[in-house]
């Protein structure tokens, strides 16, 4: 039977309500028409992301962008006319792209809590089509004497983690090196009772093996790079010249990333790196450069990876060199460590874009290749 047809109050009602309803869809096609919105936006597919070439990963900026004291950022934006902003609600920075969108520009914050969570962040970032996109990580760095001087650059093939036990050498038994070691080893510079599993996806994620052919390849593109090499620098490294990469002349090398949150130096801890490197790296390994943000950036890359948002085997680590990590032999350790960089860095921020540019224009100028297929060279 069919239902009673609404007395006149219940019409009132209806109508009332009907009304209010009216009202509302009114007042928001006047909120979207003044965003300047068409009414069915919502309705419609999102424009296709942005097909990036190249990310330019840096970590941290003195000031502005532009136009002041320079940190990792700015020689990109400047050098690179990365003009346009976007916002970038996941990370701490705006996002700063060329006209073309081709290449873009994230800062990521220090340390491993901000590197990792702002890749994560641009790599699900439904603008961007990140698929091909080649990472190029262009980050400062404390440099071993051992292996390199102040304003050199390296191209790392492993990026080591920092994950520990740790005992203060006060209470540490006698003997022992340093007062680090590995998660359920006995001793520093062990693996015993540690386990086998240390990669990416491990428990504890220790060593992350880049595309090896691929950074062999940006290292032979960029190793005649012209460095800088003022007397200011000459005259810093005189109290290194014990040490063999000291001695010489800025260059480009091949040498491995060590990330830690904790701002180590010295010459015990300095040790450490060399011994954590290798051990957990292999024979293959070499500790160069010290930071603090370049094992969250691979992990982060791993999972965007196996997302299909990102190819891990296109991740590339540039680190350049802005101070020593142990201190000059007749200077104490805490003197070192709080000592301004030379030249406020300059000649590290600056290697970081003539090196890394070269790759990258060397991408970009040959993307019908490249888009396609990762270059690669044998060491």
């Amino acid at each position: 039977m069919p239902a009673a047809f609404p007395s006149a109050p219940g019409l009132r009602r209806l109508s009332a309500r009907a009304a209010r309803h009216l009202k509302r869809l009114a007042q928001g096609s006047l909120l979207l028409a003044a965003a300047g919105l068409p009414m069915a936006a919502q309705a419609k597919a999102p424009a296709a992301p942005w097909p990036v070439k190249v990310v330019i990963v840096t970590t941290f900026e003195n000031g502005a962008d532009t136009g002041d004291k320079p940190g990792e950022l700015q020689l990109w934006a400047e050098r690179e006319h990365l003009t346009q902003k976007i916002s970038f609600p996941g990370g701490v920075h705006p996002i700063l792209t060329n006209a073309d969108h081709s290449v873009i520009a994230i800062m990521t914050g220090m340390s491993l809590v901000n590197a990792g969570v702002s890749v994560m962040a641009l790599g699900t970032d439904p603008r961007f089509d990140l698929r091909k996109s080649y990472w190029l990580v262009a980050g400062i760095a404390g440099v071993d004497p051992e292996v390199a001087s102040v304003g050199s650059a390296a191209w790392a093939r492993y990026v080591v983690n920092d994950v520990a036990q740790s005992i203060d050498m006060r209470e540490a038994p006698e003997g022992w090196p340093y007062g680090v070691y590995a998660n359920g080893a006995k001793a520093p510079n062990t693996l015993e009772g540690a386990g086998t599993d240390f990669g990416p996806m491990a428990p504890y994620p220790m060593v992350f093996p880049l595309n090896a052919g691929l950074a062999q390849w940006a290292w032979r593109t960029s190793r005649d790079t012209p460095l800088m090499n003022a007397p200011e620098m000459e005259a810093f490294s005189k109290g290194w010249s014990a040490y063999t990469g000291a001695r010489q002349k800025p260059q480009v090398i091949m040498g491995d990333s060590f990330a830690s949150n904790l701002y180590w130096h010295g010459t015990y801890l300095n040790q450490y790196a060399r011994d954590w490197v290798k051990m957990f790296a292999g024979k293959g390994g070499r500790f160069a450069m010290s930071n603090m943000e370049d094992s969250a950036i691979a992990s982060a890359m791993t999972r965007l990876d196996h997302m299909h948002r990102a190819d891990f085997q296109r991740l590339m680590v540039l680190r350049t060199a802005s101070n020593y990590t142990l201190p000059a032999k007749s200077e104490s350790t805490l003197h070192s460590v709080t000592s301004a960089y030379p030249l406020d860095g300059l000649p590290a921020y600056d290697a970081a874009w003539r090196v890394g540019s070269r790759v990258l224009h060397e991408l970009t100028g040959k993307w019908s290749i490249y888009g396609k297929q990762s270059p690669s060279a044998q060491p």
